[in-house]
C-alpha cells in the first residue's frame, strides 16, 4: 500500500518528461523519441483489435506503453484513444449484444471503477495485476482442464455478474485488465460470437467513459497527452475495424478457441509483470 502510495505521490510531484518549462509560455511538446511511437502503435493494435472483438489482447497495450512513460500518464493517452475507438464498435454491434448480461455487469462495472478510483493511491498496480492473471490462468484451466470442460453454454446467476463486473471495473481503472474477470462470468456461457463480442463493446464503453471521472480527478488529461491520442486516432480506428472483420470471418468454434488462449496467455503475462515489479 506504502509503494503505491508513493508512486502516486511522485507522480503528482514531478513534472512529465511532456509538460512546458516552468516560466516559459506552454506550448505543445510531443515526443521526439522512435521507441515511444514504436510502442505507442503497437498498443494501438493491440488496443484495436480487442475492441474489434478479441477481448483481452488490448490488456498489453498500457502495459508496453507504460514502459516508456509513467503508468498514469500511459493510461490518460490511451483512455480517449479506448472511448474513440468505443464509439466505433459500438455501432459495429449495435443490433449483436446481450441485453440480460449488462444488465448485471454494468451496474457492478460501475462500482468496481468508482471503488478503483477511491483506492488508486492505496492498491498497487503489481498487486492487481498478478491477482487477475492468477483469476485468468484458474479459470482457463479449469475449462480446458476440468470436468467435461465446466458448465458450458449454462447462464451465470445475476450475482455473478455484479461480482464479476465490479471486480473488472476496479481492475480496469487500477490496472487495464479488466478482461480476465469480465470473461469469467461471460465465457462459460458460449454466447454466439457476434453477440459476446458486442456485449463486450458495450460493457467496455460504459466503464470506460466512467473512467473519466477519476482520471480527470488524477489530473491526467493535459493538452500534450490528449494531442498525442488524437495523433493514434486514424491507426485506432483502422485497427478497429480490423478486428471487427477479423471476428465476423473466424469461425466460431475458433473464435472462443482463440480468445481462451489470448486469455490465457495475457494471464502469464499478467503473472510475471506483477512478479516481476514486487521483485524490483
Amino acid at each position: 500500500m506504502q509503494a503505491r502510495h508513493s508512486q502516486f505521490a511522485v507522480v503528482a510531484k514531478r513534472r512529465l518528461v511532456f509538460d512546458p518549462p516552468q516560466n516559459e509560455t506552454p506550448s505543445l511538446n510531443l515526443p521526439t523519441d522512435p521507441l515511444f511511437w514504436l510502442a505507442a502503435v503497437i498498443a494501438v493494435t493491440l488496443v484495436g483489435l480487442a475492441k474489434g472483438g478479441f477481448t483481452g489482447v488490448g490488456m498489453v497495450g498500457t502495459p508496453l506503453l507504460a514502459l516508456v512513460v509513467p503508468p498514469l500518464q500511459a493510461v490518460a493517452i490511451m483512455l480517449p484513444i479506448l472511448l474513440v475507438q468505443d464509439v466505433v464498435s459500438v455501432w459495429a454491434y449495435r443490433r449483436d449484444w446481450d441485453p440480460w448480461n449488462l444488465k448485471v455487469l454494468i451496474p457492478g462495472g460501475l462500482i468496481g471503477v468508482a471503488a478503483g478510483g477511491l483506492l488508486a493511491a492505496y492498491v498497487p498496480d503489481a498487486a492487481v495485476r498478478l491477482a487477475v492473471g492468477v483469476i485468468g490462468v484458474t479459470f482457463v484451466l479449469w475449462r480446458w482442464f476440468g470436468p467435461a470442460g465446466g458448465d458450458i453454454g449454462i447462464r451465470p446467476s445475476a450475482a455473478s455478474g455484479v461480482f464479476w463486473g465490479a471486480l473488472s471495473g476496479f481492475t480496469s481503472t487500477l490496472a487495464n485488465a479488466g478482461a480476465p474477470p469480465w470473461q469469467v462470468h461471460m465465457m462459460p456461457q458460449h454466447l454466439p460470437k457476434l453477440v459476446f463480442a458486442g456485449t463486450a463493446t458495450m460493457y467496455f464503453a460504459a466503464t470506460n467513459l466512467a473512467k473519466v471521472i477519476p482520471y480527470f480527478a488524477l489530473g491526467q488529461f493535459t493538452t500534450d497527452n490528449l494531442w498525442i491520442s488524437a495523433a493514434l486516432f486514424p491507426l485506432a480506428i483502422a485497427t478497429n475495424y480490423l478486428g471487427i472483420w477479423l471476428v465476423r470471418v473466424t469461425p466460431q468454434a475458433m473464435f472462443y478457441k482463440i480468445v481462451y488462449v489470448i486469455t490465457f496467455a495475457i494471464s502469464l503475462e499478467l503473472i510475471r509483470n506483477g512478479l516481476t515489479a514486487f521483485a524490483a
